[in-house]
C-alpha cells in the first residue's frame, strides 16, 4: 500500500545510529528493541511492537523487521540480513546511519537549490488562477461576453474550480509516482532502467548503485555463503532493476564454472572498471579487501553524484518555470495583438 507508514531518512539515520552504538556496547538486542518499541512514533508503534515480539521469541532481527510490511525500505532490510549473516551488524548499522544522514543532507541541499524556482512556479500558478477569476468578472460586466486572454478556455469561478482540481490531480499523481519509485513498485522499474540512459543523470545514478553493490559484496564475500544466494542478494541491494535482471545470467555462468568477474563481464551490464578491479581481487586472493576499497571510492563518487542530481533537478525546475512564463507572455501578447487587429479592421 502506498499510504502505509514508512520511516523517513532522518528517522532511519537516528535508528541506525542508536542500534550501532548499543550493539557495539554489548547491549542485548531484546533489551534494545524493547526500548525502541516504547519510544516508537505513534503511527508505527504496532510495527515496532511486532519486531519486539519476534526478537523476544528468539527470531532474528531481520525476520522481525521484514514482518512490518513497508515500514523499513528494502535496502535497510537486506543490509540487516547481510549483517546478521556475516557477523558485521554493528558495521552495517554504522554504514546505514552514514548513508541515511547523507540522504538527509543531500535532500536539504536540493531544497535549498530549488526553493526560489519553486517559489516562482507557485507565484505563477497563483497569478494564473487570479487571472482566470478576474476574466469571469470582466465577462459579467461585458454583457456576458467571455474574454479568454490565456487561451485555456477557463473563465470565472467555474474555470477556477476546474483549474484548482487539475492542480490537485497533478500534485497527487506526482506524489504517488515519487512514493511508488521509492518503494520499488513493479510498474516503476522501466523508469529505473530508462533513467540510466539519460546523459548526466545516468552516470550519477550508476555510481550510487555501484557503491551499494560493492559494499554488499565486501560484506557478503567475507563469509562462506553460496554464490547462488549471494548474487541475488547483492544485486537487490544495488537498488536498480537493470542490475536485478542480470541475476539469472550471472548465477548460470557461475554454475557453469566461470569465476565471479567472468560472470559479471558476460552480461555487458557492468562498468569495465568494476569488472577489472573484481578480476584483480580474485586473482590476488583479496576479493573482500578489493571490494572494500572500491566501495569506499564509489561511495565518494556517489556523494558527488547526488549533488549532481540535485543540481540537474533544480535546473529542470528553473527551465519549467521559464517555459511557463514565456508561454503565458506569448498568449497574452497574442490576445492583445488580435484585439488591435480587430479594432483596425472596424
Amino acid at each position: 500500500m502506498l499510504l502505509s507508514p514508512q520511516l523517513s531518512s532522518k528517522q532511519l539515520a537516528e535508528l541506525s545510529h542508536r542500534l550501532g552504538l548499543e550493539l557495539a556496547a554489548g547491549i542485548d538486542i531484546r533489551r534494545i528493541w524493547r526500548r525502541e518499541a516504547e519510544h516508537a512514533p505513534f503511527r508505527m508503534r504496532a510495527q515496532f511492537a511486532s519486531v519486539r515480539t519476534a526478537v523476544d521469541a528468539g527470531e532474528s532481527l531481520s525476520i522481525g523487521l521484514a514482518q512490518t510490511g513497508r515500514l523499513f525500505p528494502p535496502m535497510f532490510l537486506e543490509m540487516v540480513y547481510v549483517g546478521e549473516q556475516t557477523g558485521t551488524l554493528v558495521e552495517v548499522f554504522q554504514r546505514l546511519a552514514h548513508h541515511y544522514r547523507h540522504q538527509v543532507q543531500v535532500r536539504r541541499t536540493f531544497l535549498n537549490l530549488i526553493w526560489w524556482p519553486i517559489s516562482q512556479l507557485a507565484i505563477t500558478i497563483c497569478v494564473i488562477g487570479v487571472v482566470i477569476w478576474i476574466l469571469g468578472i470582466i465577462a459579467g460586466r461585458n454583457q456576458g461576453q467571455p474574454i479568454d486572454i490565456l487561451g485555456f478556455g477557463l473563465i470565472g469561478s467555474r474555470g477556477l474550480v476546474i483549474y484548482i482540481n487539475f492542480l490537485i490531480a497533478m500534485g497527487l499523481c506526482l506524489a504517488g509516482l515519487v512514493v511508488a519509485i521509492r518503494r520499488g513498485r513493479l510498474w516503476t522499474r522501466p523508469l529505473q532502467r530508462w533513467a540510466l540512459q539519460i546523459p548526466g543523470l545516468g552516470p550519477a545514478l550508476e555510481k550510487i548503485f555501484l557503491a551499494r553493490l560493492t559494499w554488499a559484496m565486501h560484506l557478503t564475500l567475507n563469509v562462506e555463503m553460496d554464490l547462488r544466494r549471494l548474487i541475488p542478494l547483492v544485486l537487490r541491494i544495488a537498488g536498480n532493476d537493470h542490475y536485478v535482471q542480470q541475476t539469472e545470467p550471472i548465477v548460470s555462468a557461475i554454475v557453469a564454472g566461470d569465476s565471479l568477474h567472468e560472470a559479471f563481464r558476460s552480461t555487458d551490464s557492468f562498468p569495465q572498471r568494476f569488472v577489472d578491479v573484481l578480476e584483480v581481487g580474485e586473482e590476488s586472493g583479496q576479493t573482500v579487501e578489493t571490494m572494500q576499497r572500491l566501495s569506499a571510492q564509489y561511495q565518494e563518487e556517489a556523494e558527488s553524484a547526488m549533488k549532481t542530481i540535485s543540481v540537474m533537478l533544480g535546473t529542470g525546475i528553473w527551465i519549467l518555470v521559464a517555459a511557463l512564463i514565456i508561454v503565458l507572455v506569448f498568449r497574452i501578447f497574442g490576445f492583445y495583438i488580435g484585439a488591435i487587429n480587430d479594432a483596425l479592421k472596424m
